[in-house]
């Protein structure tokens, strides 16, 4: 398959190594393969080629560069936290005081590494950031507010909200 967008496409590789560098634009075969990985991190190779119609050595090439390249950043598992005892979800939106701005990585670092978090945005607008979090129950969801936001000396205020569906895309 040869890209009209890369006139060295045909070498199998979009160029030097695939197309575009960090942020570069990826031809057809590298979006075929950043798809295919993100719906099945765990495809094998000769499916990958094959989706992709190119040879597997091709491919491994192909998928190795866009690790390099920084477009696939890694590879994870996705855990069912009910699976775990933990079937409340909640996404937290969180304040920090104006006079605490400067504690503000400080604040993002010892929250990610409350276990209850599973993942947590930092923002630009009316909230600083969004904490999803995973729990067993209200009680110990409350427990993680009270005793991670709420007593938190840069935290001015936060909101949270209950989790009814959560879909992986």
């Amino acid at each position: 398959m040869v890209s009209s967008k890369n006139p060295r496409a045909s070498d199998g590789l979009g160029g030097a190594g695939g197309a575009g560098g960090p942020g570069g634009e990826l031809d057809d075969i590298d979006a075929t393969l950043v798809e295919a990985l993100r719906k099945n991190g765990r495809m094998p190779n000769s499916r990958l080629a094959e989706l992709a119609g190119i040879a597997q050595s091709t491919c491994i090439t192909r998928v190795r560069s866009l690790e390099e390249r920084g477009v696939i950043t890694g590879y994870t598992a996705l855990v069912s936290p009910a699976a775990l005892g933990l079937s409340l979800q909640a996404l937290i939106s969180v304040s920090i005081k104006s006079g605490a701005r400067q504690s503000i990585a400080v604040f993002s670092d010892e929250i990610r590494q409350r276990p209850e978090v599973v993942q947590l945005f930092f923002l630009g607008g009316a909230e600083d950031f969004v904490i999803h979090v995973a729990t067993r129950d209200s009680d110990h969801l409350r427990e993680f507010v009270v005793s991670n936001l709420s007593a938190h000396l840069s935290v001015a205020s936060t909101r949270t909200s209950i989790v009814f569906e959560h879909v992986v895309t």
